[in-house]
């Protein structure tokens, strides 16, 4: 059975703030049931500041100003949309690193409504500079992902949702090439692959993955791409990476089908696939997608 993400994400933090002093872990209620024991061993270095996200990563930030690393978690709508200006000005203007983790992605939560839906957390994100974007499609990319976060120095987020892929691929910041074919491209982005591979079987496509967006593989792109048309499909914003894809190929003659969540928004709570299904994003929505742009170009 495949590993939870939530699950594989405060494992893994727990252990890094096990085996390393200057790793910190800031949390606001949110998956608390799961850092019991680790806050108990490390009081010190593993803060929850209850339901209080400002202040979440303020508290980070300060964390890092002393020279920790902190990791900073609650879902992605509180944590990016609720705090952005303490994320902007906290770690973006003061030039201090650490790692935001955010859970429940565009619909993981479809029950909570739309205070806990965050389908703009990465478009958000990525209007600050030097940001790395991980957008993981496993639980085993969680952890890895992770890992390779706390590791470094930099600005990191890290989007963690339930949907995950049936096989889990290496982290990197490289396009993946997981299908070759002699048609159109299509990039899927994090859990969008396994949806994407169902859409397109028995089509004469090629399908890379990516699970760290940014910095976006403009040099991979340019590689794959055999003919003008480009399919993007994203678990979040529709057309959030459309601009990297243009710019990726500035001076190529192509053509770019984005898809994703939409902007209309769904008022019915539904569950995930539901919402899924309804915004396109499921094996048929894409396919007909897909389908449909592929025969305009004929």
């Amino acid at each position: 059975m495949s590993r939870d993400p939530r699950r594989t994400f405060a494992a893994t933090a727990a252990e890094l703030v096990d085996s390393d002093l200057s790793v910190a872990l800031v949390y606001a209620e949110i998956s608390g049931q799961y850092f019991t024991d680790v806050e108990r061993r490390h009081p010190e270095r593993v803060v929850n500041v209850g339901i209080r996200e400002q202040l979440l990563v303020n508290v980070g930030a300060g964390m890092a100003l002393t020279g920790m690393r902190p990791i900073v978690h609650t879902f992605g709508s509180f944590l990016v949309e609720r705090a952005f200006e303490q994320v902007k000005l906290g770690f973006s203007h003061q030039d201090v690193g650490g790692v935001l983790v955010g859970s429940g992605g565009s619909f993981d939560i479809a029950s909570g409504g739309r205070t806990h839906q965050a389908p703009g957390d990465v478009a958000l994100m990525e209007t600050l500079p030097d940001w790395t974007i991980y957008v993981p499609g496993h639980a085993d990319e969680v952890e890895g992902a992770l890992r390779r976060a706390v590791a470094g120095s930099g600005r990191d987020y890290l989007r963690v949702v339930g949907q995950q892929n049936p096989e889990a691929l290496p982290v990197t910041s490289r396009l993946q090439v997981v299908r070759e074919g002699g048609g159109a491209t299509v990039l899927a982005v994090g859990p969008m692959l396994g949806p994407v591979l169902d859409a397109v079987a028995g089509l004469d496509v090629s399908v890379l993955y990516a699970n760290v967006v940014r910095p976006f593989d403009n040099r991979g792109l340019r590689a794959a791409v055999r003919t003008p048309d480009v399919v993007l499909v994203e678990p979040y914003l529709s057309g959030t990476s459309a601009r990297c894809v243009d710019e990726a190929l500035v001076d190529v003659p192509h053509r770019l089908l984005a898809l994703g969540v939409g902007r209309r928004e769904l008022r019915r709570y539904g569950g995930p696939a539901e919402h899924a299904a309804a915004h396109g994003l499921d094996p048929a929505g894409i396919r007909e997608a897909v389908l449909s742009f592929v025969a305009a170009a004929a």
